[in-house]
């Protein structure tokens, strides 16, 4: 029997645009023309902004080739399915970081030990290589590690037991070649953690208290090898000696490599994409390097094979620390003091200490900020850390830059090139972020750094710096543009937290190409898009979710580290997929090689040569 006239294509893509994408996707297996009309890009474009309920304001992101594949990179590229849990800590996970190229990890715990992971099996599962415990060196617990430039050292950051129950911190570097401890510094207060600066050079803290809610921090460069090579060579150097008032500190310090911002891997202002593809535009040249473009495609069979496997167009959507509290030993000081020393003595010895502090702080240079000109070939290095100036509790970023002549440990070791009256380092730029800050991370291209922060009340007006304002539940994930130095678009927001602001800890959180996630204190990770601002999965736990980490080598996996002692495996949905599929034999990609296979089948059936 003849069948009748079909619908006209205006009717049938009037009728897709009121369905969900799902159904939109099955309907398009009922017949080529349905199939045609649910891949028009006027139709995905509603299905994408109506979906993920972006304002229509915000364009596609500039690397996308179509409003289809948009939707599907969002929709199933996210690592929001859980693969495997990881047993092997014994207490509260609170740190986990990556090797730069991805073929490891390594995990930190309450439980005391540093534990290395190999993320390159052929089976695709994550198994542990080694274990070491810092218990032998008195340590209380490991919080943080960090790879090197190479991946050839580990350094790990802890907790430091001393005696009448007082602590601080110490760095320990571990060689990744035979898992040989190489050296130890000491890091206080623990929570500036430590970092790399290069392949064999590391930064740590120490604190000094001066006066009445006044110290100092004196942050060091130290050799990695401290072996006694000779007499003569320096392993440890003083960077910069900084004053710190109304009893803030100096934390979590990390280094930003500017030179990476000459080609990043996002631009998230859209008034800049649009200036750098009209500038590319009249230049025409082709040979230049896009700073706003990235690829957003893959080069798996799945991708090649899209029109002609459709089962992924069912699938169901994704799945819908204690790091050491910011109050150091040093708090305990003061309030004892505030107890035995009368309000006036302690008021004129901190104005003296402030006094002091300005009269003897070497001028900021504003030369050392501003970017390079184009071509200028000049690599810059900034040190950021959080710190303050109203009250303990860190709301503040601050910014030094590392000089050329800085990175090493030879030169004068303590400081004799200073002049005399120009005893402390002023701040290159201080960022206020109006709330206490609680986590800190880089883009992978060193462009933005990504805060937590919870926020203080609008016009609140602190008076007494041993008692911060009270701080908001929602953590708000600020971004900052290490270019410009300034706060880019608005605040992220889907994560909370609930202990008070003398006992808040710190969640880590991570950054990849595309995505950025983070823990938080109501047992979920987060990951956003970076591009779009929105929130894409919840990643479940049992307790605080303490830090994230996203794969360098594949942004489509992920890791989180909770209280509830495990380290969870998440991979994409796509990827989970293709690792479950058989493999398919090649198929000719012409109609040339696809005659001349079936005739040589025909042959080889019939007995011929």
């Amino acid at each position: 029997m003849a069948s009748g006239p079909g619908l006209p294509d205006s009717l049938v893509l009037e009728i897709f645009l009121h369905l969900p994408h799902a159904a939109v996707l099955n309907a398009g297996l009922t017949c080529w023309q349905w199939f045609a009309v649910s891949r028009d890009e006027f139709l995905w474009k509603e299905l994408f902004y109506s979906y993920y309920r972006i304002p229509r304001s915000v364009p596609r992101h500039p690397a996308a080739v179509s409003w289809y594949r948009e939707f599907k990179r969002l929709y199933d590229c996210i690592p929001c399915v859980e693969v495997q849990t990881l047993k092997e800590h014994h207490d509260q996970v609170l740190h986990l970081a990556f090797s730069h190229r991805g073929h490891r990890f390594s995990s930190c715990s309450k439980d005391c030990t540093v534990k290395l992971w190999d993320t390159e099996r052929p089976d695709g599962t994550i198994s542990l290589v080694h274990s070491s415990s810092m218990r032998q060196f008195n340590w209380g617990y490991t919080q943080f590690s960090q790879f090197n430039c190479d991946d050839t050292l580990l350094l790990v950051s802890g907790v430091y037991l001393g005696p009448h129950h007082s602590s601080s911190g110490e760095i320990a570097v571990i060689s990744l070649e035979n898992y040989t401890l190489l050296s130890r510094v000491r890091n206080k207060p623990y929570d500036v953690f430590g970092c790399w600066l290069n392949e064999t050079h590391l930064i740590s803290g120490n604190l000094h208290w001066i006066g009445n809610m006044t110290s100092c921090t004196v942050l060091w460069l130290n050799k990695a090898f401290q072996d006694i090579e000779s007499e003569n060579v320096n392993v440890v150097k003083r960077l910069f000696k900084i004053q710190n008032v109304n009893a803030s500190t100096i934390r979590t310090v990390m280094v930003a490599h500017c030179h990476r911002h000459d080609s990043p891997d996002l631009l998230l202002d859209y008034e800049a994409q649009s200036q750098a593809r009209a500038l590319a535009q009249e230049h025409g040249d082709s040979h230049q390097h896009q700073p706003l473009l990235f690829d957003l495609g893959t080069s798996d069979s799945e991708d090649d094979d899209d029109e002609e496997n459709e089962e992924d167009k069912r699938g169901e959507m994704r799945c819908s620390a204690h790091v050491p509290h910011f109050s150091s030993s040093g708090l305990e000081h003061i309030r004892h003091g505030l107890q035995s020393a009368g309000a006036h003595e302690l008021e004129l010895e901190a104005q003296v200490a402030r006094l002091m502090g300005r009269r003897r702080t070497k001028a900021p240079d504003p030369n050392l900020m501003t970017p390079s000109a184009p071509g200028e070939g000049e690599d810059k290095t900034y040190l950021l850390f959080t710190t303050g100036s109203l009250t303990y509790s860190p709301h503040q970023i601050g910014i030094k830059r590392i000089m050329p002549d800085q990175m090493t440990t030879c030169g004068p070791v303590l400081g004799e090139e200073r002049s005399t009256e120009e005893f402390f380092d002023s701040l290159d730029h201080v960022i206020d972020i109006h709330g206490h800050i609680i986590g800190m991370g880089l883009s992978p291209d060193h462009r933005y750094l990504y805060v937590n922060s919870r926020a203080w009340p609008a016009g609140y007006v602190i008076s007494d710096p041993m008692s911060p304002p009270p701080i908001a539940e929602e953590i708000d994930l600020h971004v900052i543009d290490l270019k410009s130095l300034r706060e880019e678009r608005r605040s992220l927001r889907a994560h909370r937290a609930f202990t008070p602001n003398d006992e808040c800890f710190f969640i880590f959180l991570d950054v990849s190409r595309d995505f950025v996630a983070s823990g938080a204190e109501d047992k979920h990770g987060y990951i956003w898009d970076r591009h779009y601002n929105i929130c894409l999965a919840r990643l479940q736990h049992d307790d605080v979710v303490n830090s994230v980490a996203f794969s360098p080598a594949d942004q489509e996996l992920l890791l989180s580290a909770s209280d509830d002692s495990t380290i969870k495996v998440w991979r994409s949905p796509r990827m989970v997929r293709l690792a479950q599929s058989p493999p398919r034999a090649a198929r000719p990609r012409n109609l040339l090689s696809s005659l001349l296979a079936r005739r040589s089948a025909s042959a080889n059936v019939n007995g011929k040569p």
